[in-house]
């Protein structure tokens, strides 16, 4: 599943080449897609509406429109955004097209916006911001993201110390911090130096420091490489292009490979928070 890298990417292309466009048709293939209301209700949603800004919280995507709604995609295990020439010939398993009107910069031509996603676990919906507590309860029980909202030591502090869980598990509660996966758990408690199944109240200042650090270093250096792009995803930018973090993964998928931290270990992988983790045994503790 895409996390908060890849999706703050997405929602950068979005902010360049969609915000200030308007939409003047849009068609709606497979209903899966649009389950939370209908078909009906996102087409009359954004027909005439104009994207007027790109936002993300956690793993969500959302454009406020001049129309006083919001559009919302959640990209989940494989939907990806793409931004197409008009009348393109479209991918397999495309299911939501925004026709975009020409574009106020040079050139921009008219084009689509297309929502494809072969597992159809992801979703487009059109909602009210003012009753999003009712439209997207999940929303609002999101926890604290690093990048929109920063991330004090003081604020980790409490998030640890205020719980009593393994490290991995907290940090992947979009409860407790929205946007962060496996990747970029795993990533974080290797250049952390700390043991994906330590207690989150055994930790010290100076390792709740070193924590944060990790955090925030490794969100940005993977927005920064747009992103990473595996074997078994199907996560592109808005232009179909790859992501490139996944060649400074450490631990993340490496298993029985060297360290290329210590170089004297080699990756375990165990199952943690019900989820494949890898970590290197003699530099995390």
């Amino acid at each position: 599943m895409p996390e908060l890298p890849e999706v703050e990417t997405v929602r950068r292309g979005l902010e360049a080449q969609v915000v200030g466009r308007r939409i003047t048709k849009v068609e709606v293939g497979r209903e899966r897609s649009v389950r939370r209301t209908s078909r009906q209700a996102v087409i009359d949603g954004l027909t005439g509406a104009t994207i007027t800004a790109a936002n993300r919280r956690g793993k969500y995507l959302l454009c406020p429109l001049d129309t006083g709604d919001e559009l919302m995609v959640h990209l989940r295990m494989s939907g990806r955004l793409l931004v197409a020439a008009a009348n393109a010939e479209r991918l397999p398993h495309t299911h939501v097209v925004m026709h975009l009107a020409a574009g106020r910069a040079p050139r921009m031509p008219a084009q689509e916006l297309w929502f494809v996603d072969p597992r159809t676990f992801g979703e487009v919906v059109v909602f009210d911001p003012a009753n999003a507590a009712v439209e997207l309860p999940e929303l609002a029980r999101m926890g604290i993201d690093p990048v929109v909202d920063g991330l004090t030591t003081a604020e980790l502090r409490a998030l640890l110390h205020g719980r009593r869980r393994q490290l991995k598990a907290l940090l992947m509660d979009q409860h407790v911090v929205a946007g962060i996966g496996n990747i970029y758990c795993d990533e974080s408690l290797h250049l952390a130096r700390l043991r994906p199944d330590r207690i989150s109240d055994s930790l010290t200042a100076r390792e709740i420091g070193r924590l944060r650090e990790a955090i925030l270093a490794t969100l940005a250096a993977a927005i920064e490489a747009g992103g990473s792009t595996l074997a078994d995803t199907q996560y592109v930018d808005i232009e179909g292009q790859g992501g490139w973090f996944q060649v400074h993964h450490r631990v993340y998928d490496r298993a029985g490979q060297r360290c290329l931290t210590s170089g004297r270990a080699d990756i375990v992988r165990v199952v943690n928070a019900g989820r494949s983790t890898c970590f290197c045994p003699r530099c995390q503790r």
